[in-house]
């Protein structure tokens, strides 16, 4: 199956619909499962997955980098793979022992770790993780240029910035003819909408910035999965990432996925994500999967097509 593709804010990078969220690896998925997933999801017809440094040092026992080093085992597996992939990964979040933030010198000790990792010669993006306003943007910028000139990064990007400080570094780059960021990694799904569609969509659009949306079935919770406190005592995440959707709101949108659903033959998890690619700011949002049959559902949501009907329900229940 092949997708057409979506260009990467003005870089070269052409992403499939759909990115394939990394986190799991070294975590919730064993190092064989990773293979089988991170081959279904090139066989599909995607190209595009999502890593960091970080990945998954919040595990008892990690300490950052296990997502990154299975997908460098697949590679070395399978090295013609990396002509298929659009890879990304991040820089900036704790790494313990003082690595952390967007120094020039942490940012060029992280990029060459993170090559070693993952078993390859170049990154396709490489993100900050987070703003690190103890820096000067021209000098983060700067650094980022340096990597792209090197041929070890193509694009860079941003991911938890505020609209105030994107606008602030996309205009140092253009004032200095610096690196630029292509890409913004918001939170945005059907019920985290505000923030985005009121400060960074504006700015993105205007400044043709590619979105790739973290949480975008709002950590499980748009699968329609959790509808108990007992429900989400189960999950992984917690009280503190699901819970926090446990509301009147929530289940008003989780209801309205799935009579949706229903209509259209399809899981409401489906549905949330076929909703963010009608979205004009969106490039390729971020979902994860632990075994092959969400996956495949990851897959038939990219194909679903929304009717103004299903549109209007899921605006109605989503409003604030």
């Amino acid at each position: 199956m092949s997708f057409q593709t979506r260009q990467l804010g003005r870089s070269s990078l052409q992403l499939s619909p759909l990115c394939f969220g990394g986190n799991v690896f070294g975590w919730t998925v064993d190092e064989a499962t990773s293979f089988s997933l991170l081959d279904a999801w090139l066989d599909e017809g995607m190209n595009f997955v999502d890593t960091a440094d970080v990945y998954s040092r919040w595990v008892p026992g990690h300490g950052g980098g296990e997502s990154e080093t299975l997908i460098g085992k697949w590679l070395k597996r399978s090295p013609a793979r990396r002509r298929q992939l659009v890879l990304a990964t991040k820089v900036g979040k704790d790494m313990g022992d003082g690595k952390v933030g967007l120094h020039p010198k942490y940012i060029k000790q992280a990029v060459d770790a993170s090559l070693k990792r993952l078993n390859t010669d170049y990154i396709d993006l490489y993100q900050s993780h987070d703003d690190d306003p103890s820096i000067p943007l021209e000098d983060v910028m700067g650094t980022f240029g340096e990597l792209i000139e090197a041929g070890k990064v193509r694009a860079v990007g941003a991911s938890n910035y505020s609209a105030a400080r994107l606008a602030e570094a996309l205009e140092c780059s253009e004032k200095h003819r610096l690196a630029r960021y292509e890409s913004l990694q918001p939170l945005y799904n059907l019920y985290d909408r505000a923030v985005f569609e009121k400060e960074l969509q504006p700015l993105c659009e205007k400044q043709g910035v590619g979105v790739i949306n973290f949480y975008a079935l709002a950590a499980g919770f748009l699968t329609g999965k959790y509808r108990t406190q007992a429900d989400v005592n189960k999950s992984a995440r917690g009280p503190k990432t699901v819970g926090l959707y446990l509301n009147d709101r929530g289940l008003r949108i989780v209801d309205a996925l799935e009579r949706v659903a229903s209509h259209l033959n399809a899981k409401p998890g489906e549905i949330a994500i076929a909703w963010l690619l009608t979205r004009s700011a969106i490039a390729a949002p971020i979902a994860s999967a632990s075994n092959l049959e969400q996956l495949r559902s990851l897959i038939r949501a990219a194909n679903l097509k929304l009717d103004a009907e299903a549109l209007k329900t899921l605006e109605n229940a989503s409003a604030e």
